[in-house]
């Protein structure tokens, strides 16, 4: 614990000069994944299966930074530097861009717009179902994103309204786990991590009412 406070400190007294470039370069990163599909479709880099291939890869990034967005607070808590809260809407509007790309590619190449081939799959196919809810619940977050439409909610509202990111977390992983249905490695460490990030908001809220 001793040798982690000069560390935490550290962090905590960046400039802002610093954490503005910091931000910058985070930002076009997370621009790579999307990068990857627009050089790798003309050049025949996506695999045998194109559409497969963005379908998954715009669905995966959207979870990570969905699960990016949550882990903000702990990351600020465990180093201390508080300019980490200023990243969290940037990752969360990220997770949203790329969860528009995963409905598009879902909508335009799979389904070429049918919208009765749409709706059949909806109703009829759990992990598409619950998928659609998920995205569903990220627009009013989106929406509301800003600071001007958290001032006009007012405070409780807004923060009412966002905690379901929460919901919609679940939902993405449960979507990813019922997609694979074999191999389910990969959304066993996505429920993992989120197991982990919902216990930590779990304590913390215990040891503030128990305050």
């Amino acid at each position: 614990m001793k040798q982690a406070q000069p560390r935490a400190r550290s962090l905590a007294i960046l400039s802002p000069r610093v954490f503005a470039w910091t931000k910058a370069v985070i930002f076009v990163l997370c621009l790579g994944p999307l990068a990857r599909l627009v050089i790798g479709a003309p050049l025949d880099l996506l695999g045998v299966n194109p559409v497969e291939t963005i379908r998954r890869s715009t669905g995966t990034w959207t979870l990570v930074f969905v699960l990016a967005t949550l882990s903000v607070t702990p990351l600020r808590r465990f180093t201390g530097w508080y300019r980490l809260a200023r990243l969290r809407r940037m990752l969360g509007l990220y997770g949203f861009f790329y969860a528009m790309l995963h409905l598009i590619s879902y909508v335009w190449l799979e389904q070429f717009f049918d919208g009765a081939a749409i709706v059949k799959d909806i109703v009829k196919r759990p992990f598409i179902t619950i998928g659609f809810a998920a995205f569903a619940m990220m627009v009013p977050l989106a929406v509301t994103s800003t600071d001007a439409m958290a001032q006009r909610m007012g405070g409780k509202n807004w923060t009412a309204l966002h905690r379901l990111v929460y919901v919609l977390a679940v939902c993405g992983v449960i979507h990813y786990w019922w997609l694979v249905k074999r191999d389910i490695t990969q959304p066993a460490i996505y429920a993992l991590v989120l197991a982990l990030l919902l216990g930590f908001r779990a304590v913390s809220a215990f040891r503030k009412r128990a305050a």
